[in-house]
């Protein structure tokens, strides 16, 4: 496997030695003067360690010595040197200050090096196939449990053999979960808290992978535009039946793309009919632009509405016609992905910036971002309309107490949208900074 290569203005002068003190913040002693500093002799930076030593690692006493030393189990070898000081990342000024350590060519695998998961727990869409299924693989190979929500159990089960297939001890299950019916997101939601309730386990990454591209015009169980539905309302009301499994530290991942940006929903157009439009409206590829720039107007209200509860939303773009099956629904789009297929991202570069927004250490305390190639980019205007995002989101609340009626849970049990942006009065904005609309910036 092949690993970042680190800078080469990170390597020390002749004399010095990097070292690490027990909570975690690293120094440089200079052997030629016995002197020692916080920052680095070459750059000036600080720099801190993770909490967690690598995967395969562990920290013993050496009972002849005395001393500390590390055992990589993976390796067969041991050391006296931490082996976080390997992954140590700059302390920052402020939380969305990162340097980018990884780039379009980098794969989950890469993202993921040194990294133990082995305490933590993932829900995935769509983990079945295509993208979901690389991320839930590498994921796994990391000692992560991952719970796969797939419609096709069947194409789940095969998901399961082929993930322990590379991990035979990988802690992974699958789950029913049809975005396309609101009643199946219900069961789905019940599903998992009643598997993680006997456990007192939470979800560490909410990951909304699942997606469909080029379908014909078709409505859902519930009567709503099937792109929509599946792309964006059973990811939005999932998100709300798991909010109660989420704790400080935890992290919502949603799958957009940058197809987002030729949607043509505006402030005044966005309205149940734009979102759930008829047979004599409807173009498949506006459709999906169209979900898409929901994807990131639902992370963006998620990440203002969860923030103080130390919960960390991202949206995303995982790479152009990624040959994942999602052309599938059309023998044109098939033909059009596999001949440009030599050209785009690899599953594994594909799953990377999803595996980085699920997991890099540098991102806590960061939220509401938008990434491409592992890195902070902004979204379209529209992407970065307040308003839109909280008209999109009292649209969302509306059709599902509309097609659940009592049935509905998770929209009164959880205060996501606070007095200041519900009294908003819809009329009269548009995607421009209007007063009020600062005032809800």
């Amino acid at each position: 496997m092949n690993v970042p290569d680190s800078d080469s203005e990170d390597e020390l002068p002749p004399g010095w030695e990097e070292r690490v003190t027990v909570d975690g913040n690293v120094f440089y002693a200079n052997h030629l003067t016995k002197a020692t500093q916080w920052t680095h002799p070459r750059t000036g930076i600080k720099k801190v360690v993770n909490g967690e030593l690598p995967f395969g690692w562990e920290r013993c006493v050496d009972k002849n010595t005395g001393k500390v030393i590390y055992v990589d189990h993976e390796n067969k070898r041991t050391t006296y040197t931490d082996p976080r000081l390997a992954f140590a990342i700059e302390e920052k000024d402020h939380v969305n200050d990162y340097r980018q350590r990884f780039d379009a060519s980098s794969t989950a695998l890469q993202v993921l090096h040194g990294r133990d998961l082995n305490n933590k727990l993932c829900v995935i869409t769509g983990g079945n196939c295509g993208i979901g299924l690389e991320t839930a693989k590498s994921l796994c190979r990391h000692g992560c449990h991952v719970i796969i929500a797939c419609r096709n159990m069947e194409a789940g089960q095969m998901a399961l053999e082929d993930i322990r297939g590379c991990k035979p001890d990988a802690k992974c299950d699958v789950v029913q979960l049809d975005l396309a019916s609101l009643t199946s997101v219900s069961n789905c939601g019940e599903e998992i808290h009643r598997r993680l309730l006997p456990t007192n386990r939470s979800i560490d990454m909410l990951i909304l992978n699942a997606g469909v591209f080029g379908l014909p015009f078709e409505k859902s169980d519930d009567g709503y535009e099937k792109t929509f539905a599946v792309n964006h309302l059973g990811h939005f009301y999932l998100t709300l039946l798991l909010k109660p499994l989420l704790k400080v530290g935890s992290r919502v991942v949603v799958l957009s793309s940058e197809s987002h940006r030729f949607a043509n929903l505006t402030a005044d157009t966005l309205n149940p009919s734009t979102l759930s439009v008829e047979s004599s409206q409807y173009w498949h590829m506006t459709a999906y632009n169209n979900s898409k720039l929901c994807n990131v107007l639902f992370a963006r209200q998620l990440a203002k509405n969860l923030q103080d509860k130390g919960i960390s939303v991202f949206s995303l773009h995982p790479g152009n016609m990624v040959s994942s099956g999602l052309a599938r629904n059309w023998w044109l789009y098939r033909i059009a992905f596999f001949l440009v297929r030599p050209f785009t991202k690899s599953m594994q570069q594909a799953a990377s910036t999803t595996v980085f927004c699920a997991t890099a250490v540098e991102l806590q305390g960061t939220t509401g971002v938008y990434f491409n190639n592992c890195y902070r980019c902004q979204e379209s205007q529209s992407g970065q309309s307040d308003v839109m995002a909280v008209k999109l989101w009292k649209i969302s609340c509306k059709m599902i107490e509309d097609s659940l009626g009592d049935r509905a849970k998770g929209l009164d049990n959880i205060e996501l949208i606070n007095e200041k942006i519900a009294d908003c009065q819809d009329q009269g904005h548009n995607q421009g900074q209007s007063h009020r609309e600062r005032e809800i910036c």
